[in-house]
């Protein structure tokens, strides 16, 4: 009989899921709080179920000797390390999607919050001061809201936001034009959003892309008297700078729930008189709460008992006796995706998939998950191949998929194409007997290339000159290279190169290549090979 250990918080119907289906469960929230003691009894169970206090770290991870599954009752895992828990074969589980509706919720409460001051009258009155002159509000009704991110709490935030007549207005890469038309939001770019926002509103994850998205700089271009709303992540904005432009004037108030440093002792913005704070709780509804504890409890008990996965971060949704085969297809799959998501800057109306050969009467349903969620990766670190799918659909983006019988010299072969407003953008993958994936065509140009963890790509006229610049550039700059793919489409016509090489390039490195006036282009890529 499977054993799960809860060591956090869950409702006594989340502890009754397992009970039910014949799942031995121990619940001891006391744990979360204690390492030492967690360590001590980890290495008895099957099943290790968390909110966000207990810590699944390495070395937690390594004293559980038979764990097999950790089940995330929410949608963040910075509490888990998913390094540690991949490496001993571990299936770390979320829950993307039960707190979208309360996280928007507290985006539209912080917005209307800031705009009738209501904490600070609250505070006023409780103190028996009758100041009512002095909280002088704004009107959210014919204001223009700016959203930073329309992906799944984004859209609900856009609608509730059109329900209370606002002019909504949305900067996010993967959204389509055509389905914002049919959220009736204005997909506009970053610099014409701030410019003309009345508030601004986050709901992005935080990533290098992301990172102080609202920076000094941008702050500097936003609409004088903006409002601004952060229920995200910490790290989106710039506090040093956010609160000098409050101070100031330029920004006339802002609204925040999370922080680059939490728990928040400390922080710029505390203190302000137009700053409206609470301690990261969008998430906390008893709806929400209940929710993702009852949707991890179900994924788990159905893993434990079936081997069915769901909501993985670090596993194909696939069943054990297709892992065995698919498994090296998978991870080809997945970086047939990343390369594309690597390369794509502008929002895709479509994926189309073809599957060749072999990999035609596989499971094609997981497949397609893997492609997706490895072009999703780069906007969304916490996407899986189960949520991935589901983000591709809020965002109107359209998957199709192709198989047929073997065709050409290779037992089976994936294709993956990409189509923007702009271009389509293809590549092509195979696996070897060795079981290790290879690129085999990039844009029509055939190429035999082995997928390292960090390659450079660039795209040239076939000219003489373009090996020796690249060699004596890398190698005048300390990087190794560890394989080195040429291809051309016809001779004096479009060539690629594709590096593979021990260590990320440099960026310095990269613009050394770009001064050459002989690339085209030159992208850096990253891989998952583990």
């Amino acid at each position: 009989m499977p054993k799960v250990l809860i060591s956090d918080e869950l409702s006594p119907e989340a502890v009754a899921i397992f009970r039910d289906r014949g799942i031995e469960v121990d619940f001891r929230p006391e744990l979360g709080k204690d390492p030492a003691a967690l360590a001590d009894v980890i290495g008895a169970y099957d099943g290790l179920a968390v909110r966000s206090a207990t810590k699944a770290t390495a070395a937690i991870i390594g004293k559980a000797a038979n764990l097999k599954v950790i089940g995330r009752a929410g949608i963040g895992v910075d509490n888990i390390d998913l390094a540690a828990a991949s490496a001993r074969g571990i299936v770390v589980m979320n829950t993307p999607f039960g707190n979208s509706i309360t996280t928007a919720e507290h985006a539209i409460a912080m917005m209307f919050a800031l705009a009738r001051q209501i904490p600070a009258a609250n505070a006023s009155t409780h103190a028996g001061k009758w100041e009512k002159s002095r909280f002088m509000g704004v009107e959210i009704t014919g204001k223009t809201l700016g959203v930073i991110g329309c992906g799944n709490i984004g859209s609900v935030v856009a609608s509730r936001a059109c329900g209370l007549r606002m002019k909504v207005i949305a900067y996010d890469p993967f959204l389509g034009e055509e389905k914002a038309r049919q959220m009736q939001v204005e997909k506009v770019e970053l610099d014409d959003l701030l410019k003309r926002s009345d508030f601004i509103t986050l709901h992005v994850p935080l990533t290098d892309a992301t990172r102080d998205i609202l920076g000094r700089e941008n702050l500097m271009k936003t609409k004088p008297g903006v409002r601004i709303i952060n229920c995200a992540r910490g790290g989106l904005v710039d506090e040093e700078a956010l609160a000098e432009m409050l101070t100031s004037g330029h920004v006339a108030g802002a609204a925040f729930d999370v922080f680059s440093v939490e728990p928040a002792k400390e922080n710029p913005l505390f203190g302000l008189p137009n700053v409206v704070c609470t301690p990261h709780l969008g998430a906390a509804t008893t709806e929400a709460q209940e929710n993702v504890a009852l949707q991890v409890a179900d994924q788990m008990a159905n893993y434990l008992l079936t081997g069915a996965v769901e909501n993985a971060l670090n596993m194909p949704s696939v069943t054990a006796e297709e892992a065995k085969v698919m498994g090296p297809w998978v991870k080809l799959a997945g970086h047939l995706g990343a390369f594309i998501g690597q390369m794509t800057d502008e929002p895709i109306k479509a994926i189309n998939i073809l599957y060749d050969g072999v990999v035609a009467e596989m499971n094609l349903a997981a497949l397609n998950c893997a492609v997706v969620a490895g072009i999703m990766k780069r906007v969304n670190p916490d996407v899986n191949m189960v949520s991935a799918p589901v983000i591709a659909k809020e965002r109107g983006i359209q998957i199709s998929t192709t198989n047929q019988d073997k065709s050409g010299s290779f037992d089976g072969y994936i294709k993956v194409t990409v189509v923007t407003e702009v271009r389509e953008r293809s590549i092509a993958g195979t696996c070897f007997s060795d079981g290790k994936p290879r690129f085999i065509q990039i844009k029509g140009i055939n190429i035999d290339a082995e997928v390292g963890a960090h390659m450079l790509y660039t795209t040239n006229e076939d000219v003489p000159g373009i090996i020796g610049t690249l060699g004596q550039t890398m190698g005048e700059n300390g990087v190794n290279i560890a394989n080195f793919t040429l291809g051309r489409a016809v001779r004096g016509g479009e060539a690629i190169a594709l590096l593979y090489v021990d260590d990320a390039v440099p960026a310095p490195v990269l613009r050394k290549l770009e001064k050459t006036g002989l690339f085209k282009q030159v992208k850096p890529l990253e891989f998952d090979v583990a």
